[in-house]
């Protein structure tokens, strides 16, 4: 559900799922279910207090975010304090500035009324099926994310609020026709030109770099050679998921384990329920009027029109009261209780839940079945042979720990202990440690003072969940210059492909120079590229670029310059500019719409920037 909506929705409400809910936690309230935190706050802004624990919140989502999006990756970065640290800076400033609009628009007396948000609810695609309010979608999604529609409606409140001063700054900001014209006619305009490339890999043949040309360019260049500090381990490994494929099973071990655990098999009962909502406040008026709504239930009076009118959960109302299906267990006691004692098209008497007071009918049931062996079995299976690998591989681990610490000098018994080889990683950094042993904890360990200096074994380290390596030095480079004799060749044909380019750059200046003055007579042949776009990707990138450098030159003449290119030089010729006076509409709108978000990021950027100097933004610190 949730991915869908991130795929799909754009409106208030998934922009409320996305950015507060998932990325910042910034609502205000939204602390109450964190649980109360009696320390000191992360930062407090004009008198209002942002906690540690609304701060921890909101960087775990944050760093849940980096880690999807950089992968294994992240492990690496997330092993540099000092960058996680900054991330969290950035967090702690984004939550901030959301305080600082949230004050803002209270300054400003900004609100939002109940029948707007219920419109932006009805409104948003991310509770709709066919185009169409789903009250079931609306409450799936509310129980993914762990929300009560009265608690999630006050969410929005504040959202919508915000948004109002937000859209006021930003939403005022507007982008001339004329500049999105200009810009849009610019970045449409083509050129005509002509060019030689001249490859230098012809001369190379015919240059030559002496030992004592590369001696003096590596003593001149030693920073150039430096070299990190380099470990090559030897480690044992234990991954319980290989364990497992060396296991079989036979089918009277599945039969039996499906008998003795067939409850597990069990597709529970669900339960489709309605009720009539009370939740204004008081607890005393929501009891009475319940009282009163069941009383005319019991005078003949229709359940699902009652709901319509009386229940205070608007979107349920729509559909006669109807909320959703469910498990046991699923709602509060209460609720829960209830609704599995009715019968199928009964309905309560009132019931106090945690959030107010309800009558409950059950509206439908799905009866609980179990599913056949045949439909488990692979299942099955998976879980003996889980289960079998893990008692392997905690007996297997102990011993693991036990040998190489009692032989800390070698890995050699500790492989013959637990049935496995030695294996080595090769030469590695500690920013480029090998696939599948590129854990932060390896690392730290790698480059121990225990495994890097003492030469012993190391502790064991957990890479994932029951995957542990024991590792210890095989080979190690300290960091420092390179010597010469190491270096030498690829200081050779570095030295020879200069040589080689400055041999093309000087026959490219003389194609130059003929071009100049005008000789007819070239010894090469011109490329002539007509209506050069600035995106071309069949021209090198060098030679478009060089192209839009030059200036437009006059009538009836030619710009001339020369380009270095990757393995050469080329000689660019511009023989005319061909301008856009009306550019196309939808490229007039791009460039408007690109502008517009580019002037909006700027007013944001300067009204927090605002806000913060008119602010008292404090950052109290723990004794």
């Amino acid at each position: 559900m949730l991915e869908k909506i991130r795929e799909g929705s754009q409106g208030v409400v998934a922009k409320t799922i996305l950015i507060l809910v998932i990325l910042s936690f910034a609502f205000a309230g939204v602390s109450s279910y964190l649980g109360s935190d009696t320390g000191v706050p992360a930062a407090v802004v004009n008198g209002t207090e942002i906690s540690e624990a609304e701060l921890e919140q909101a960087f775990q989502n944050e760093r849940a975010s980096l880690e999807q999006q950089y992968g294994e990756m992240f492990e690496a970065l997330a092993a540099d304090d000092s960058y996680m640290q900054s991330i969290k800076a950035g967090v702690l400033d984004r939550l901030i500035a959301n305080t600082l609009v949230d004050q803002a628009a209270i300054d400003l007396g900004l609100r939002v009324s109940d029948e707007q948000i219920k419109q932006a609810i009805f409104n948003e695609q991310a509770f709709q099926t066919d185009g169409k309010f789903d009250n079931e979608r609306y409450q799936a999604v509310l129980r993914q994310l762990n929300y009560q529609p009265v608690t999630f409606r006050n969410m929005m409140r504040v959202d919508m609020t915000r948004r109002q001063l937000l859209n006021a700054i930003v939403g005022s900001e507007f982008v001339l026709d004329g500049e999105a014209t200009q810009l849009a006619a610019l970045q449409s305009q083509t050129r005509d030109i002509s060019y030689i490339a001249v490859d230098s890999t012809p001369f190379l043949d015919s240059v030559e770099v002496t030992d004592e040309e590369a001696k003096t360019y590596y003593d001149n260049n030693l920073s150039r050679f430096n070299s990190p500090e380099l470990v090559n381990l030897e480690y044992v490994e234990l991954n319980v998921d290989d364990i497992a494929e060396t296991i079989t099973v036979d089918d009277a071990e599945v039969e039996k384990d499906y008998q003795d655990n067939e409850s597990q098999y069990l597709t529970p009962e669900k339960r489709l329920a309605a009720h009539i909502y009370a939740a204004s406040g008081d607890d005393d008026a929501d009891k009475a009027k319940l009282a009163e709504v069941y009383a005319r239930l019991q005078a003949g009076e229709d359940f699902a029109e009652l709901a319509k009118t009386e229940s205070d959960d608007q979107f349920s109302a729509e559909q006669g009261g109807q909320i959703d299906w469910f498990e046991q267990g699923v709602m509060d006691a209460a609720f829960d209780q209830e609704l599995f004692s009715l019968q199928k098209g009964a309905y309560s008497n009132v019931v106090k839940g945690e959030f107010g007071y309800h009558i409950i009918k059950l509206l439908d049931v799905q009866p609980g079945a179990i599913a056949s062996l045949d439909e488990v079995k692979d299942k099955i299976v998976a879980q003996i042979k889980a289960k079998k690998a893990l008692d392997i591989f905690y007996g297997l681990q102990t011993q693991l720990s036990d040998t190489s610490y009692e032989i800390p000098d070698t890995l050699v018994d500790t492989a013959e202990a637990v049935n496995k080889t030695v294996q080595t990683t090769g030469l590695f950094t500690l920013d480029n440690p090998p696939a599948g042993l590129d854990s932060p904890n390896l690392v730290k360990a790698a480059f121990s003072d225990q495994v890097l200096n003492d030469g012993m074994n190391s502790d064991v380290i957990e890479l994932a969940p029951n995957h542990v390596v024991v590792v210890r030095m095989k080979e190690h480079q300290q960091a420092g210059t390179l010597g010469f004799d190491k270096v030498k060749t690829n200081i050779i044909s570095r030295l020879k492909q200069d040589k080689a380019n400055e041999k093309a750059r000087d026959k490219a200046a003389g194609y130059m120079a003929d071009l100049e003055s005008g000789t007819s007579d070239l010894s090469a042949e011109l490329t002539s590229v007509a209506n050069l776009e600035r995106n071309n990707q069949s021209v090198d990138a060098a030679i478009t670029t060089k192209a839009f450098q030059m200036p437009e030159p006059a009538e009836g003449s030619q710009s001339i310059d020369t380009v270095a290119l990757g393995a050469g030089y080329a000689v660019v010729v511009l023989n005319r500019v061909n301008n856009v006076t009306e550019p196309e509409s939808a490229v007039v709108q791009s460039v408007k719409d690109a502008l517009g978000r580019q002037y909006a990021n700027s007013d944001y950027r300067a009204m927090i920037d605002l806000l913060k100097a008119q602010a008292t933004i404090e950052y109290p610190v723990a004794e």
